[in-house]
C-alpha cells in the first residue's frame, strides 16, 4: 500500500498524533511520501528515526498512490486537491483544526480510524468541483483553475458595491447590486455560501448554488441549478478591477472581464469511514437538534 501524506501547518499538541499515525502506518508496512515542506516541519519538531520518501509538486504524484491523508483542517484538504487533481487518489482528513466539515476523522480517533481504513473499512464519497476561464487571451488561472468548494467574485479595494451579470446557459438571469456573487458546489454549501445565507446541500446532489454577498437588490435570494448549467458573469464596478477567489486562492482580473464557470471535468474522492456519514457530520457540526428541550 502506498500512501501520501500533506500538511500546512504544525498545529500546537498535533505532534503526537502525527507520530501514532506514522508509526501505524509503518507497523503495516505502508509506503509513506510526505509533501516536502510539510516533512521538513515535522523533523524541525520532533524525532523521526526513519527516513521518508518525499514529493513537492503535482509532476511527482502518480496513480500508485492508494490514499493520501490531508493533516490539518478543511483550508488544508482544499490545498490537498491542488496535488491530487484529477489522478482519483481518495483523500481522508484527520482534522487537527477546528470545525471540520471534510477532515471528519478525530484526532483523538486515530488509532481506530486508521486501522479501519487498512482494513478499507470505508467508502468514497464523490465530490464534484467547478473550474473557471475567461473569454478572453487572459491566461490568469493556468492550470489551477478549479475549486472544490466555490467560485466567488467579489469587490476590491471599496466599499461601493459591484454589478454581477449573470446569464446561465446564454440566457440572461439578473444583475446582482451586491459585494460579490458565491458560485459553490455542494460540498461548498456549508461554508461561505452558507454564511451568506446559502442552503445546505447533500454532496451527492448534482447541482450548484448562487448565492449573492450582501445583495442591495432585496428580492436576490439563493438559486440552486443543475450542475450541467454554464454560468457566465461579467462584473463592472467603481474600481478598475474585482476579485475572483477558487477556494483560497485570489486574483484580480480587469473589470468587464467575462469568465464562464461551469462543473469540472473530474472529481475528488473523499474517504468517509463505515460508522460516519454527512448527516452526522451535520448534526455534530451544526448542532442540528440541539435543544434544551429535546
Amino acid at each position: 500500500m502506498k500512501i501520501g501524506i500533506y500538511g500546512q501547518f504544525y498545529h500546537k499538541n498535533s505532534g503526537v498524533y502525527i507520530q501514532q499515525l506514522l508509526e501505524n502506518l509503518d507497523k503495516n508496512d505502508v509506503e509513506v511520501v510526505i509533501e516536502k515542506n510539510f516533512l521538513e516541519l515535522i523533523n524541525l519538531h520532533d524525532d523521526i528515526d526513519k527516513t521518508y520518501s518525499h514529493f513537492s509538486t503535482f509532476e511527482e504524484l502518480d496513480t500508485s498512490y492508494d490514499l493520501f491523508f490531508s493533516i490539518g483542517g478543511d483550508g488544508t484538504i482544499l490545498r490537498t486537491i491542488t496535488y491530487v487533481r484529477d489522478l482519483g487518489i481518495p483523500i481522508a482528513g484527520i482534522n487537527t483544526g477546528r470545525l471540520g466539515f471534510l477532515a471528519t476523522i478525530q484526532k483523538e480517533e486515530i488509532q481506530d480510524s486508521i486501522d479501519l481504513i487498512l482494513q478499507k473499512k470505508f467508502y468514497i464519497s464523490p465530490r464534484s468541483l467547478v473550474t473557471i476561464e475567461t473569454l478572453s487571451e487572459n491566461k490568469e488561472f493556468g492550470v489551477l483553475n478549479f475549486a472544490m468548494n466555490e467560485i466567488a467574485v467579489s469587490r476590491r479595494n471599496t466599499t461601493s458595491m459591484v454589478t454581477v451579470h449573470t446569464s446561465l446557459n446564454d440566457e440572461f438571469l439578473t444583475s446582482y447590486w451586491a459585494d460579490g456573487l458565491i458560485v459553490s458546489t455542494p460540498t461548498g454549501s456549508t461554508g461561505y455560501s452558507l454564511s451568506c445565507g446559502g442552503p445546505v446541500i447533500m454532496p451527492e446532489a448534482k447541482s450548484m448554488v448562487l448565492t449573492p454577498i450582501a445583495p442591495h437588490n432585496l428580492n436576490a435570494r439563493p438559486l440552486v441549478i443543475p450542475d450541467n448549467q454554464e454560468i457566465k458573469l461579467q462584473v463592472s464596478g467603481r474600481e478598475d478591477s474585482y476579485l475572483v477567489s477558487l477556494d483560497s486562492r485570489i486574483h484580480t482580473l480587469p473589470n468587464d472581464t467575462t469568465v464562464l464557470i461551469k462543473r469540472a471535468p473530474f472529481e475528488i474522492n473523499m474517504v468517509v469511514l463505515q460508522n460516519d456519514s454527512f448527516l452526522k457530520t451535520l448534526r455534530k457540526k451544526m448542532l442540528w437538534g440541539e435543544d434544551k428541550r429535546n
